[in-house]
């Protein structure tokens, strides 16, 4: 019992018989599901090569919440990181949280491999609580930006506990700085087992490209689906209903946004390509699991909104998932639910590690394996809260919520007391909200699974997420 408990105490240690690969971690910033045919690398590389999953969620659609919780393998009410600024959320909740101690970053060195984190790591890092040169608990090599990430050039990077700054030149173009020492990192690991973790900045606005790509999508249009620009919003809450519809001058400046995000996406396409090419002419890509996701989601026109996430709808929630590698089927589809509190555990996994108790994922290896597990999650949990910050709450329209995501329904529960319901199957692109007139057992019963979700910690999680209503509603 008390070897157990210091085992326990330890963290995460190494697991006996397990092979040793090497993983990458690409995750771009804002990119929404349904572009991935666009970017030549990533499709070739990765999509053609390897399994999508075409049900994944984030448990937040904010960066810096969603960030925590692939870090940590945590949904937001574990974690407590609600927002991207301080005091409810950003860096400084995270690293006063202490929350930096134990990480996917952590958990892989501890399981004798060498980490490395490049691009950004969470939002206004290093904040007011740590300097420039702060590299938290976990990470071998570490070249995050300090100062103006955003704009991809005129920025500042923290290499290691060394701040360099980058100008303007062609050189500078932050994907491609990315790409260099993500080359470096892999050419360097000498046989031994790494784990890269790299986030560059695109799509996110500004959405600046490499210059290179400067004219790239010429007349290209954000995708007009049935939920752009959305006819009908009477029935939805009234943070919706409240909206305009959109305007051409609008529709154009959501055109013109669109065309500037595929542009910045072709940076990371090319960090991508970087990335295979260099696993290819050291002899590693074949002992190489590659995943490629991102933080949330991004709406350009959809349910009346010109840009933004923060919202429950499928939009800003669903993003890609694709992981090419050792075993892993070519052009494979998964469509059962996963969640971005699966991901950490998946890496541990793979790489032998042993997670936290703390954490609240589940593993995605059976699935990369060929062997779907017979059991598998029913819900997925996304939550969101505002800032008490004035000036950051202004950034969305969207009040707090919980919501669920089941294989059929979703719903949502606002702090307003108001809700939203969509059947999925019959309603894919949530233009009919159910909420004021359907069975009200359908109602009582995805309200019981979404609480038993919110009040879960830890393990119970993993009996929460496979709740099933009496109605067996899906």
């Amino acid at each position: 019992m008390c070897l157990l408990l210091l085992l326990l105490a330890a963290g995460p240690a190494m697991a006996e018989g397990e092979s040793r690969p090497n993983i990458v971690f690409v995750m771009a910033d804002d990119l929404e599901y349904g572009t991935l045919p666009y970017f030549p690398n990533i499709t070739r590389e990765l999509v053609q090569r390897g399994t999508s999953f075409d049900r994944h969620f984030v448990t937040n659609s904010w960066c810096c919440p969603s960030r925590s919780s692939i870090l940590r393998s945590q949904y937001v009410h574990s974690h407590g990181v609600w927002t991207n600024t301080p005091p409810e959320g950003g860096f400084d909740r995270f690293h006063t949280s202490d929350l930096e101690r134990s990480t996917i970053g952590t958990w892989m060195k501890q399981a004798g491999y060498r980490t490395g984190l490049m691009g950004k790591y969470l939002n206004h890092y290093p904040g007011g609580t740590a300097d420039e040169k702060f590299v938290p608990p976990g990470w071998d090599e570490w070249d995050v930006p300090v100062r103006r990430l955003y704009e991809e050039y005129d920025y500042r990077l923290n290499e290691n506990g060394s701040v360099r700054d980058y100008g303007f030149g062609e050189s500078d173009y932050l994907s491609d700085v990315l790409a260099g020492k993500a080359r470096q990192f892999i050419s360097g690991s000498k046989g031994e087992p790494f784990f890269l973790y790299l986030a560059p900045i695109g799509p996110h606005n500004p959405a600046n490209p490499a210059v290179r790509h400067a004219n790239a999508f010429a007349g290209a249009l954000a995708p007009r689906t049935p939920s752009f620009n959305q006819l009908d919003v009477s029935e939805e809450p009234e943070w919706l209903r409240s909206r305009p519809s959109l305007e051409e001058p609008i529709i154009d400046q959501v055109d013109e946004r669109y065309r500037a995000r595929m542009r910045s996406m072709l940076g990371v396409d090319d960090l991508v390509g970087a990335v295979v090419d260099e696993l290819r002419k050291t002899g590693q890509l074949d002992n190489t699991y590659i995943f490629f996701t991102s933080d949330n989601g991004f709406h350009l026109g959809t349910h009346r909104l010109r840009q933004g996430k923060t919202t429950p709808f499928e939009e800003a929630i669903k993003v890609p998932l694709i992981v090419r590698g050792p075993g892993i089927k070519a052009e494979a589809t998964v469509t059962r639910l996963t969640s971005s509190v699966d991901l950490a555990m998946t890496f541990a996994e793979l790489g032998g590690a042993v997670a936290p108790p703390f954490a609240e994922g589940r593993s995605l290896v059976p699935f990369l394996k060929g062997r779907p597990p017979p059991v598998w999650r029913r819900n997925v949990l996304v939550e969101f809260a505002r800032p008490t910050d004035e000036s950051s709450a202004a950034q969305t329209p969207v009040p707090p919520y919980r919501a669920l995501r089941t294989e059929r329904y979703k719903y949502v529960r606002y702090a307003t007391g108001e809700s939203q319901l969509y059947d999925l199957r019959e309603d894919p692109y949530e233009l009919r909200n159910l909420a004021g007139h359907a069975d009200p057992e359908l109602v009582r019963g995805l309200r019981e699974r979404l609480d038993a979700m919110v009040a879960c910690s830890g393990p119970t999680c993993r009996q929460a997420d496979l709740r099933q209503s009496s109605n067996n509603d899906g």
